[in-house]
């Protein structure tokens, strides 16, 4: 550094020499075009050399004294700053001892000498490598730091040489900024955020029906009651919006809070009993994380809206994009009004006439219940005079006798099934999408239609997750359904009354609510009864239904097969592998009928059959009424109901799957 320093002057003094012999090369070319003015030239050249020599001699001594002057002095005001600067700061080298420190940064460390270890002050520094890191956060009894690192280049300085015994003679200046307050503030600040939240008593009408009219407002009290000395133990602010419709305000502190108890109101709420036979549930939608009290209040529509989506009596929160559920393991009830069913028809009535065309799309590898919906939709479409179109992929073999009872029949387009490409080619403007029995957009038959358009209907009777398709028109998703076709069967009652269903339709909705149902056996509930009822009106026969129901030989001895592999995990659960022989394109539904046949084993609460299928994993999942199944499928990525679900694995093996499951069964909350 002074060698470049020294350089630099000489360089300063050495310009007017270099100027000198510029002129004196112009004076000798002006004394061959005018000797008078080369003469001129010549004398001021002598000048000018004259005067730069004496101002070198005269000057160059005072000149280099000055700023050796300004140097010590500057170098004694910077000094000065550091010790008297009231901010720790101190010198190390790599390997983190301290060479140097200002009384800033003894004091605020007690130290009694300035050569101290860093990493004796601060532990966090012996897992880092000083040479790599520019600032750390440390701590130092109950103060907060935040430790930044200069380094310091020192191979002209001998004697830093000599005390850094590193290879690269690196020391590096150390600077500490208290944020002590800072991380205080920025908590309190945090704990003090208000969060907003939407609470709904699921089946407060059901619940309401069933007792005496003098004792409703008695219990509607107890309820309140129950719900405002909750609220009023966080110190948040709850308003009644409607009879069995709250809006929360709390701190984000009592939201850790409520964490922390997991929500124990869920539990609380149902222990208010005046002799109704149906206990009463709540779900709460939270919302926080938003740029403004709107945006907060609108994360908790939708996060309630999800709540009631997945059947209800559970709290979902949604930060931001960041989605989490607590609860939701009772069994969700039927609602007796079909209320909304008509509303969703209308709706539904309208966006069909307002397109020129309607699409359907399912999941993939579709099974009855999904065409059987889909069926039902292509109907009330054609009803409204449009073009339909059902996007069909790989499907099982057993679905196959029913797609050609449409496939041979003339009364139906020759496009009425069209695979991924050509509905790509077909979908446009004026066409509107019809997502049947799912409502995921990664699970769907081809999600790239999903990003094409808005113009978007979903109708599913699978909990919602958190994956879930957006910007969407109308959205009827009921948990509490047995099926899509249930589903589908009382819109089509509402949609029009002179609609009605040909015998082929009226096959395909009702062996979808057959299969979903397991013959009738789990979540039939009245409306599903009533459904099969229409149906049956419509033309439906049992007797074909039946038929398509039908195994082949490979099938039955793949189901023996599995049933004979299970292996009981746990005392409750029984586990199964579906072996994948290759004699059958059928085997996830095998898998399914396997893992029912399972649960009917005594002592059993719930029953997994993995298979192995176009290179992934699929895991059926069956339970009666103990084990909530669609909690432990979504934690493998899966969902469904609390009884029936699945999920599948990508890129693992069936052993890694196996056990992935065991896991998620032992940390299973019962």
């Amino acid at each position: 550094m002074q060698t470049k320093k020294k350089n630099v002057l000489k360089a300063y003094f050495r310009w007017p020499f270099y100027l000198g012999i510029v002129l004196a090369a112009l004076a000798v070319g002006g004394l061959f075009v005018d000797a008078r003015v080369g003469a001129l030239l010549m004398i001021i050249t002598g000048v000018y050399f004259l005067a730069a020599v004496v101002n070198y001699i005269l000057y160059r001594r005072s000149i280099l004294k000055k700023l050796v002057d300004f140097g010590a002095e500057y170098a004694q005001a910077q000094n000065q700053m550091l010790r008297q600067i009231d901010l720790p700061f101190a010198m190390c080298n790599s390997t983190g001892d301290v060479f140097w420190s200002n009384p800033a940064f003894m004091k605020a460390f007690n130290l009694s000498r300035k050569q101290a270890a860093m990493t004796s002050l601060f532990p966090e520094l012996e897992a880092v490598d000083l040479k790599t890191t520019e600032s750390i956060h440390v701590s130092f009894g109950e103060k907060r730091y935040v430790l930044n690192l200069a380094p310091i280049h020192t191979e002209s300085i001998q004697e830093m040489r000599e005390l850094d015994d590193a290879d690269d003679n690196m020391l590096f200046n150390v600077f500490l900024l208290d944020e002590t307050d800072l991380l205080y503030y920025r908590q309190t600040l945090e704990e003090e955020r208000a969060v907003m939240a939407l609470i709904y008593f699921d089946n407060y009408e059901e619940v309401m029906s069933g007792i005496e009219y003098v004792r409703r407002s008695l219990l509607s009290a107890l309820l309140e009651r129950k719900l405002n000395k909750y609220v009023s133990g966080i110190k948040g602010v709850v308003r009644k919006l409607e009879k069995d419709r709250f809006f929360l305000v709390m701190r984000q502190e009592a939201l850790w809070e409520l964490q922390q108890n997991n929500f124990s109101l869920l539990e609380d709420i149902k222990t208010v009993n005046i002799g109704n036979e149906m206990a009463v549930t709540i779900s709460m939608g939270i919302g926080l994380g938003g740029e403004s009290f709107e945006q907060n209040y609108d994360y908790a529509r939708t996060a309630i809206e999800m709540a009631l989506g997945r059947g209800g009596d559970q709290v979902v929160l949604k930060n931001g994009s960041d989605i989490r559920y607590y609860g939701g393991k009772a069994k969700t009830t039927e609602r007796n009004t079909r209320v909304k069913a008509r509303t969703k028809a209308h709706a539904l009535r309208e966006l069909i006439e307002a397109k020129e065309s309607v699409m359907i799309m399912g999941h993939p590898i579709s099974d009855l219940d999904c065409i059987g919906a889909a069926m039902g939709i292509y109907r009330a479409a054609k009803f409204s005079d449009k073009k339909v179109h059902i996007v069909i992929g790989d499907v099982s073999s057993s679905v196959k006798p029913l797609l050609e009872t449409f496939r041979n029949n003339s009364e139906y387009e020759e496009e009425l099934f069209v695979d991924r490409g050509r509905a790509l080619e077909l979908l446009d403007r004026d066409t509107l999408l019809v997502v049947v029995d799912t409502n995921r957009p990664s699970y769907t038959e081809c999600p790239e239609l999903l990003k094409r358009t808005n113009a978007v209907v979903v109708m599913d009777h699978h909990r919602q997750g958190r994956e879930t398709i957006e910007n969407t028109m109308l959205s009827y998703v009921e948990p509490y359904a047995s099926s899509a076709s249930e589903m589908v069967a009382e819109v089509v009652q509402y949609y029009d009354d002179r609609l009605k269903l040909k015998s082929a339709e009226a096959d395909a909705v009702f062996a979808g609510i057959v299969m979903d149902t397991n013959n009738f056996e789990d979540k039939s509930g009245v409306r599903t009864f009533e459904a099969a009822a229409y149906l049956r009106r419509s033309g439906a026969d049992v007797t074909r239904v039946r038929k398509l129901f039908r195994d082949s030989m490979e099938d039955h001895k793949l189901r023996a097969e599995t049933v004979q592999a299970a292996e009981v995990f746990e005392k409750d659960y029984i586990i199964s592998v579906c072996p994948n022989h290759g004699t059958t394109s059928n085997q996830t539904v095998v898998a399914a009928q396997a893992a029912n046949e399972l649960l009917e084993i005594r002592g059993i609460k719930a029953s997994f059959v993995l298979t192995e299928f176009e290179n992934k994993i699929y895991i059926s999942a069956r339970s009666i009424d103990e084990v909530n199944v669609q909690v432990i499928c979504e934690k493998l990525g899966g969902g469904g109901h609390q009884s029936v679900a699945g999920a599948q694995l990508v890129d693992n093996t069936i052993e890694e799957a196996m056990e992935k499951l065991r896991r998620v069964i032992r940390g299973q909350d019962m």
